[in-house]
């Protein structure tokens, strides 16, 4: 057996940072969203996620309404409420009343979608309410696939939430039918998603019941992907064809260029290229597959170190949502899409598995604490779709190269892809917070939680206590161990240069038990064993490498996993004229009132004078020497701008000048 496989190691995040926002995720975040999936928010586009289902299951009348994946909007709702009662089992702590409304909007979600699955087991409201001759006819566009992992991965956290298979005996008899349609063998196609998400949902289903046909449906829909000649070019062809967006994209754009295991450059979509990396991640992690494995890490490096924003965000272009070329980061254009930061953290979750090297986790830890926490407002009713690393609202209002671009969050989108799918991630953060791997228990993510894993020679339970992100004081104690001896392996962030570690009082040289970026202590424990990991949290000045154009000359800040910017609010405008001093003299305070109670960052800074630039002519023939004015910069956290006033936002400023 591959002790890297998945095993479940249980989370139940009690307080802190983390627990916020799961707090905020039943509270505020699902009631909203169930209300807006039943078009019930007055200054929101309808989604008719939940009437789409009520009309292809008879129980209403009228038009299909939406995009044609509209019904993934309600299976991430459903995953995340899912998710949110499985943390409601393990909590005596979380609300009653709470998890009975939960109860209740689950069961009617999960009743109108059974209504809807045709008698063979199909399940996709817009062809059954639009399209009923053309199903299977247009898989580069219309998101059947797409649709059903969704729904397959929303019935895993449903069963595991509630012990009501429903749900997915739907998406079984789904899965059967698709492996009926799909396949190698003679009469089936031989096509694969537009939109990759079925592969990794499939892997979910197959863990889950152990069913060896729907990891061999996943297998084939990876393996098939690529081939030539490529299967959106053959169905093109067909008379059946349905057209969807009325437009062609390359074969980069759906990541088929080229045989997965012969890719070696993120290309195209990034939120598809993401779900397509994690899926063959979770098959190397099954069967051993080392060629997937290599195209994984190769894809992983071209992803991180040479296409990634400083806060996690990928897909740097507007056109067509995806990844360009090496080092193009544009700042005030940037895409950097929510759903993609959240499919990048679940990739680093598989690489972290594949290899045991923290060096995954920080990354994950990256794109949560900043490219996905942006996305969502402090109140839990707001969203960024895009989230840029500088704005400035009078061009974002009147250039249309920046349309995409918005400095206030939207209440919804008729493309409503990202707010469900932060609320799933919220909902199941447990789930990334440590894993197993034989007699070793992998610490990944720091949070205030009880932590209960199955090793290979027992259960190992330990409780977090501490202040992360805000600290980097991490208090751990053993509450129950196995007889023997077993591994506890502490992500040492690659932020931090002057960690240290004691074992109940004992102070232990964090180098002589690193492996991999984690401090491993293997030995006896026992219940009452307490472990402290101090992670001191200086403030750093960043530089991106010089091939990046846009931040050449430009530094930002980042205390601890948190990338920090400059509001308007706070430091007044034209913020391109703003450069940090020589020497900053950071002053670390911690603002319970502001923004939900954040850390702010203050440092001595320079303004160009606004009276010299203004009475200059708009060009010259002589050199610019402007004059600087000395001021005092206050860096807020990137996650919690865009909740007050509107105004300009900067990650990058100018360096010392």
């Amino acid at each position: 057996m591959n002790v890297n496989r998945f095993v479940p190691v249980s989370t139940t995040i009690k307080s802190g940072f983390f627990r916020a926002y799961q707090d905020l995720t039943y509270r505020e975040i699902l009631p909203y969203q169930w209300r807006a999936l039943n078009d019930e928010i007055d200054d929101a586009p309808d989604s008719h996620s939940v009437e789409n289902f009520r009309i292809a299951a008879g129980k209403s009348t009228g038009e299909f309404n939406g995009m044609a994946f509209q019904d993934s909007d309600l299976a991430k709702w459903l995953e995340a409420a899912g998710h949110s009662l499985a943390n409601a089992q393990r909590d005596p702590s979380f609300p009653k009343e709470v998890r009975e409304k939960l109860e209740e909007w689950v069961r009617s979600a999960v009743e109108v979608v059974a209504s809807a699955q045709q008698p063979d087991g199909y399940l996709d409201t817009f062809f059954t309410v639009k399209a009923p001759d053309h199903k299977w006819s247009n898989l580069r566009e219309a998101h059947e696939l797409y649709c059903a992992g969704h729904m397959m991965e929303a019935a895993v956290a449903v069963y595991e939430g509630t012990g009501d298979r429903t749900l997915l005996d739907v998406v079984s008899r789904l899965a059967d039918h698709i492996g009926s349609v799909f396949g190698t063998e003679t009469g089936k196609k031989r096509g694969y998603p537009g939109h990759q998400e079925i592969e990794l949902a499939l892997m979910k289903l197959y863990r889950l019941t152990n069913e060896k046909r729907f990891f061999d449906l996943a297998t084939f829909f990876i393996d098939e992907r690529g081939r030539k000649p490529v299967y959106f070019d053959v169905e093109a062809q067909s008379e059946r064809f349905y057209p969807v967006w009325g437009f062609d994209r390359d074969h980069e754009y759906h990541q088929a260029h080229l045989p997965v295991r012969e890719q070696r450059d993120a290309v195209g979509h990034s939120v598809r290229a993401m779900y397509q990396y994690i899926a063959m991640a979770d098959i190397a992690l099954e069967n051993g597959d080392r060629e997937l494995a290599d195209a994984c890490r190769a894809l992983w490096t071209s992803t991180t170190e040479r296409r990634m924003y400083v806060t996690g965000g990928i897909g740097s272009s507007r056109h067509g949502e995806r990844f360009t070329t090496d080092y193009d980061l544009p700042n005030d254009t940037a895409y950097a899409e929510t759903c993609a930061a959240i499919g990048l953290f679940i990739f680093a979750n598989r690489m972290a598995r594949l290899d045991n090297e923290a060096r995954y986790a920080d990354v994950a830890e990256r794109a949560l604490f900043n490219g996905i926490l942006s996305g969502l407002s402090l109140d839990g009713t707001r969203y960024f779709y895009v989230n840029p690393l500088e704005v400035v609202p009078a061009v974002c209002d009147t250039n249309g190269t920046y349309r995409h671009v918005k400095y206030r969050r939207q209440s919804w989108y008729g493309c409503a892809c990202c707010p469900p799918n932060v609320a799933r991630l919220l909902a199941s953060l447990g789930t990334y917070v440590s894993r197993a791997a034989g007699d070793t228990l992998y610490v990944d993510l720091y949070c205030n939680g009880v932590v209960s894993a199955p090793l290979s020679s027992g259960t190992f339970e330990l409780e977090q206590s501490g202040n992360y992100p805000w600290d980097g004081a991490i208090s751990i104690r053993v509450t129950d161990a196995p007889a023997g001896a077993v591994s506890l392996a502490l992500r040492v962030p690659a932020w931090c240069r002057t960690p240290s570690l004691r074992v109940n009082g004992d102070e232990i040289p964090i180098d002589s038990i690193s492996e991999k970026g984690y401090a491993r202590l293997e030995r006896v424990w026992n219940a009452g064993d307490e472990v402290v990991l101090d992670l001191p949290m200086p403030v750093e000045v960043v530089s991106a490498d010089p091939k990046v154009k846009a931040d050449f000359g430009r530094v930002a800040l980042q205390r601890g996993p948190i990338v920090y910017c400059l509001e308007e609010v706070d430091n007044g405008k034209d913020l391109h004229t703003i450069a940090l001093a020589e020497d900053p003299a950071f002053r670390v305070e911690h603002r319970k009132q502001l923004l939900g109670g954040v850390t702010v960052v203050e440092a001595r800074g320079t303004r160009t004078s606004a009276a010299q630039s203004s009475s200059a002519p708009l060009y010259r023939q002589e050199s610019f020497s402007p004059s600087l004015e000395e001021t005092t910069l206050t860096f807020i956290p990137y996650y919690a701008w865009a909740n007050r006033d509107p105004g300009e936002m900067t990650v990058w400023v100018s360096a010392p000048r």
